[in-house]
Protein backbone atom coordinates (compact mmCIF):
# COMPACT_ATOMS: atom_id res chain seq x y z
CA UNK A 1 0.00 0.00 0.00
CA UNK A 2 2.99 2.22 -0.67
CA UNK A 3 0.99 4.73 -2.70
CA UNK A 4 -1.53 5.03 0.17
CA UNK A 5 1.22 5.98 2.62
CA UNK A 6 1.57 2.54 4.20
CA UNK A 7 5.09 1.11 4.13
CA UNK A 8 6.54 -2.28 5.02
CA UNK A 9 7.00 -2.41 8.81
CA UNK A 10 4.27 0.14 9.59
CA UNK A 11 1.65 -0.84 12.13
CA UNK A 12 -2.05 -0.42 11.38
CA UNK A 13 -4.85 0.48 13.75
CA UNK A 14 -7.88 -1.47 12.57
CA UNK A 15 -11.48 -0.91 13.69
CA UNK A 16 -13.52 -4.09 13.41
CA UNK A 17 -16.73 -2.21 14.25
CA UNK A 18 -16.73 0.13 11.24
CA UNK A 19 -18.60 -0.76 8.09
CA UNK A 20 -16.49 -1.74 5.10
CA UNK A 21 -17.62 0.90 2.62
CA UNK A 22 -16.50 1.62 -0.91
CA UNK A 23 -13.15 3.44 -0.94
CA UNK A 24 -11.98 2.44 2.55
CA UNK A 25 -8.69 0.66 3.17
CA UNK A 26 -9.48 -2.69 4.74
CA UNK A 27 -7.83 -5.81 6.08
CA UNK A 28 -9.50 -8.59 4.11
CA UNK A 29 -9.45 -12.37 4.31
CA UNK A 30 -9.61 -13.85 0.84
CA UNK A 31 -9.08 -17.59 0.42
CA UNK A 32 -7.58 -17.81 3.92
CA UNK A 33 -4.96 -15.08 3.32
CA UNK A 34 -5.03 -11.63 4.90
CA UNK A 35 -4.33 -8.64 2.69
CA UNK A 36 -4.52 -4.86 3.05
CA UNK A 37 -6.21 -3.20 0.07
CA UNK A 38 -8.66 -0.44 -0.85
CA UNK A 39 -12.21 -1.78 -1.19
CA UNK A 40 -13.93 -0.73 -4.42
CA UNK A 41 -17.42 -1.61 -5.65
CA UNK A 42 -17.65 -2.66 -9.31
CA UNK A 43 -20.51 -3.60 -11.61
CA UNK A 44 -19.76 -7.30 -11.05
CA UNK A 45 -18.88 -7.34 -7.34
CA UNK A 46 -15.93 -6.06 -5.34
CA UNK A 47 -12.35 -5.17 -6.13
CA UNK A 48 -9.53 -5.21 -3.60
CA UNK A 49 -7.36 -2.51 -5.12
CA UNK A 50 -3.62 -2.48 -4.51
CA UNK A 51 -1.85 0.83 -3.93
CA UNK A 52 1.49 -0.50 -5.12
CA UNK A 53 2.24 -1.52 -8.72
CA UNK A 54 4.23 -4.53 -7.44
CA UNK A 55 0.97 -6.16 -6.28
CA UNK A 56 -2.11 -7.09 -8.30
CA UNK A 57 -5.69 -6.04 -7.65
CA UNK A 58 -7.99 -8.87 -6.56
CA UNK A 59 -11.42 -9.19 -8.18
CA UNK A 60 -14.06 -10.74 -5.92
CA UNK A 61 -17.20 -11.74 -7.76
CA UNK A 62 -19.37 -12.52 -4.74
CA UNK A 63 -19.17 -10.98 -1.30
CA UNK A 64 -19.49 -14.47 0.21
CA UNK A 65 -15.90 -15.12 -0.94
CA UNK A 66 -14.71 -12.00 0.88
CA UNK A 67 -14.42 -11.56 4.64
CA UNK A 68 -13.55 -8.05 5.80
CA UNK A 69 -11.57 -8.33 9.02
CA UNK A 70 -11.61 -4.59 9.72
CA UNK A 71 -11.16 -1.03 8.44
CA UNK A 72 -7.79 0.71 8.73
CA UNK A 73 -8.19 3.92 10.74
CA UNK A 74 -4.59 4.89 11.47
CA UNK A 75 -1.05 4.11 10.30
CA UNK A 76 1.85 4.10 12.77
CA UNK A 77 5.03 4.55 10.74
CA UNK A 78 8.07 2.47 11.60
CA UNK A 79 11.21 4.36 12.60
Amino acid sequence: MRDAGIADGDELVVDRGLGAEDGRIVVADIDGELTVKRLKRTATGWLLQAANPDFADICVESKSELNIWGVVTCVLHAV
